[in-house]
């Protein structure tokens, strides 16, 4: 088996009335914002087993290539999770949806050809310790996907996303942060970003602290590192 016991709480991460307000946001934006697109350009070309740290409610499902054997799909949030289980099941290829933190993923070192992370790194407590985890379940040489908020280029938007990130933004956004600088988080992680470009959603209209995203690829060195060959 893949999985592995973990100390984690199933419901380590618990916020039902944004879950709940998320779900229904998030599918309104699949047409209106463009996201549908988006997530068919963020999983194009994947194959092997792919690891989703924080699927949601499971939209990306949908999107997976044929060539894509099966996605473990971890989920902290339990009303989250209960809607990715009800996307698994119309997808069209294997989905496991599995709680857990990116954090502490619950899975073995080394066993994923490809991970997705898609709006959660502006979420998670601890960034470095999750990419260290997603880092350590790839494969050498393996993928990652990514598409996050990050910080703004004007400096006034910039200035409102550091003022809402240091206010009531997480607390009422699931732990959101508007400004994280992913790429140089993951860079800072050892990956090597392959290629990624700058992404305002929606695409069109007025622009928002939670417009400015990055979407790219990066890849953990195909050297093996002797450090993360343990498995958990």
């Amino acid at each position: 088996m893949r999985l592995r016991s973990t100390k984690i709480p199933k419901d380590a991460v618990h916020h039902p009335v944004f879950a709940r307000f998320y779900a229904r946001m998030s599918v309104a934006a699949e047409s209106a914002a463009g996201m549908a697109g988006v997530r068919a350009e963020l999983l194009s070309g994947l194959s092997g087993r792919v690891i989703e740290i924080g699927a949601g409610n499971g939209l990306n499902f949908a999107h997976y290539p044929p060539a894509v054997s099966e996605v473990v799909a971890i989920e902290p949030e339990r009303t989250l999770r209960q809607l990715a289980v009800r996307s698994a099941l119309r997808a069209g290829i294997p989905v496991d949806v599995v709680p857990g933190t990116a954090e502490a993923l619950p899975v073995k070192s080394e066993a994923f050809d490809g991970a997705v992370a898609s709006l959660v790194l502006c979420t998670v407590r601890n960034v470095q310790q999750s990419l260290a985890e997603i880092r350590r379940v790839l494969r050498p040489g393996g993928e990652l996907r990514f598409f996050e908020h990050v910080r703004a280029d004007g400096r006034a938007m910039a200035a409102t996303q550091r003022a809402l990130d240091g206010t009531f933004w997480p607390l009422l956004a699931g732990g959101c942060h508007t400004s994280r600088d992913a790429l140089a988080a993951i860079e800072a992680a050892g990956f090597l970003v392959e290629t990624y470009r700058k992404v305002n959603m929606p695409e069109g209209g007025i622009r928002l602290p939670t417009s400015s995203c990055v979407l790219g690829v990066a890849r953990r060195s195909p050297v093996v590192d002797r450090g993360s060959q343990g498995l958990r």
